[in-house]
C-alpha cells in the first residue's frame, strides 16, 4: 500500500474545510472558510499539474475576497425593526 503524499493530504484537508465552510451560518465565516478550502485547493491543483482544478479555485477566492471586502465595509445595522 502507497502512503499518500503531502499534496494528497493536503487535497484531503482542502474538501474538509470547504465542507466546514457550508455548515457555517454566518455569511463571514462561511467565506473565510470557503477562501482557505479553495486556496488550499489552489495549491493542491498546481502540484498534481490539475489546471482546472487550481483556476476554478482561483476565481472562488477572488469571489470570496470580494464579498468579504463588500461585507467589512458595509455599515453594521444594530437591529432590523
Amino acid at each position: 500500500m502507497e502512503t499518500a503524499t503531502i499534496w494528497e493530504w493536503v487535497g484531503y484537508l482542502a474538501s474538509v474545510v470547504v465542507a466546514i465552510s457550508l455548515m457555517m451560518a454566518n455569511i463571514k465565516k462561511l467565506r473565510w472558510w470557503n477562501l482557505v478550502g479553495a486556496a488550499l485547493f489552489v495549491a493542491y491543483g498546481l502540484a498534481i499539474d490539475a489546471l482546472p482544478v487550481a483556476l476554478v479555485n482561483f476565481f472562488i477566492v477572488i469571489i470570496d475576497a470580494y464579498y468579504l471586502v463588500k461585507l467589512y465595509r458595509e455599515p453594521q445595522n444594530p437591529s432590523s425593526e
